[in-house]
């Protein structure tokens, strides 16, 4: 008899053990934002009225997201933008699309990262210097890292535990606001009250509440985890727009209690929490058992909130820059996995990337700078996913989405309208600074397109697997 191989294969692709419960979770913890640390951003935005603005941006944003829910089916594969741009227009505007949309998602880690450590130190009355923010982050990024090195399922569950708590404090914070004797609609008199500049005869109210799409992207992370679902993938759309609207419905009830107090001030120059924490600021002024709430709500609105939003950009980052290295836009080794079927050089690489961005955050206006034009990147990218759902429903009749498209052309033109609309409102106002970070980030993806026309697809075509076969670009 021939001697048997007892040596292990080895795994190869991603591991196909995510529940429907989990990928919504990735994605509503993606979109659910740092909630209790840019709360005054949000309110310098859109003022008493922020809860309007949330309203409003969640019914401007669903559109977009249908046009989502019927794409995903249609590719079975991690990649979202990658691919749908790819099989719409073309590999190329495929890859900057995705280098697009990446630009939002690689932002995430440094900043929520620095969020928490803000704090704990805040929490804790520890003194805070440069060597122990980055000391701390950097831990906490490995952290990370790690736990999504593990099997996806263990992360899935953290992310909903994480997500419910988030949630949880959230509504408690709303009701406590509501009936703590100190809300009025006294407080809601000066309901447009923003810090945003008006533009070309646009109201600044308008603008700000064109930024608060921030607040929303992370339903296109449902893509990057349809490959490892266990559920059928029409199933998706349930995740994307289920994820849209918890959020939104979250965000408008919070803003909505806390517009009703006494905040304003707070954010005007030279309040208590022009810097950050505005619902946490509030509650430590007031005293007495709201104090001890403020670090309740701290748990929940910072520590979960923030952290899931992290996980979920991480996953997703990981699982775009795989799909790259599968479609043979990246090196093959990218592909590669551990025991747990997880994707070792993209973790690896998001890390390092993660901690040069954390030292550029702590030492220069670099990512500041770029954290502002993100919601740029990503409205772009919406934009022309919406062009090429129209091209794939034009050209590609073979590929026919389980998920029927309420509005149909109609509305495909309407996200595609609302896109870029939203992109052109995040242009205005931003600094000099912003342009030359947001161009650096572009003349990155440029030189790495280059090494892929000039190099790598001379060598080795781009293949897109589609639920009508694998097609050849």
């Amino acid at each position: 008899m021939p001697e048997q191989n007892n040596v292990e294969a080895q795994p190869t692709g991603l591991k196909k053990s995510l529940r429907l419960i989990y990928v919504y979770a990735i994605a509503a913890g993606a979109i659910f934002t740092f909630i209790g640390y840019w709360d005054t951003i949000f309110y310098e935005y859109c003022g008493a009225g922020t809860f309007l603005g949330f309203a409003l941006m969640t019914l401007l944003i669903l559109p977009i997201a249908m046009v989502y829910c019927e794409l995903a089916p249609l590719f079975p594969k991690a990649g979202g933008e990658l691919i749908y741009n790819t099989v719409g227009i073309n590999k190329h505007v495929g890859f900057f699309s995705s280098w697009l949309i990446m630009a939002a998602w690689i932002a995430v880690p440094p900043s929520a990262v620095m969020a928490i450590v803000q704090w704990l130190f805040h929490v804790l009355h520890v003194p805070t210097s440069f060597m122990l923010i980055e000391v701390v982050a950097l831990v906490s990024l490995v952290g990370y890292c790690i736990l999504s090195l593990q099997n996806v399922e263990i992360a899935g569950k953290i992310q909903l535990y994480m997500l419910m708590f988030a949630i949880g404090g959230c509504l408690v914070a709303t009701v406590a606001f509501l009936f703590s004797g100190v809300w009025s609609w006294d407080n809601f008199q000066n309901f447009f009250y923003t810090q945003v500049e008006g533009h070309f005869g646009i109201p600044g109210w308008i603008i700000g509440m064109a930024l608060l799409i921030t607040p929303f992207f992370g339903f296109e992370t449902v893509p990057q985890m349809v490959e490892e679902g266990d559920f059928p993938i029409k199933d998706s759309n349930k995740a994307i727009l289920g994820s849209i609207v918890t959020c939104g419905v979250i965000y408008a009830l919070f803003f909505f209690g806390l517009g009703g107090m006494p905040v304003q001030p707070l954010v005007e120059e030279g309040g208590a929490a022009v810097g950050g924490f505005l619902a946490i600021t509030m509650m430590e002024q007031l005293g007495g058992g709201w104090g001890v709430f403020a670090v309740v709500f701290g748990i929940a609105a910072i520590l979960c909130a923030i952290g899931t939003c992290l996980l979920g950009f991480w996953l997703s980052t990981v699982r775009l820059l795989y799909a790259m290295g599968e479609n043979n836009f990246l090196p093959k080794v990218f592909t590669k996995v551990n025991r747990h079927q997880q994707p070792i050089l993209p973790n690896i690489l998001l890390l390092a990337i993660s901690l040069v961005f954390l030292l550029l955050q702590n030492a220069t206006t670099f990512m500041n700078d770029f954290f502002n034009l993100m919601s740029f990147g990503c409205a772009c990218a919406y934009a022309i996913t919406m062009i090429s759902a129209m091209r794939i429903h034009k050209h590609h009749p073979e590929l026919a989405s389980p998920y029927k498209l309420k509005g149909g052309s109609f509305t495909r033109v309407l996200a595609l309208i609302i896109s870029v609309a939203i992109a052109f409102f995040c242009t205005l106002g931003q600094s000099a600074g912003s342009w030359k970070s947001f161009g650096i980030y572009i003349g990155i993806g440029a030189l790495l397109w280059l090494w892929m026309v000039l190099v790598n697809w001379k060598k080795h075509k781009v293949t897109i697997e589609t639920v009508a076969g694998t097609k050849e670009y």
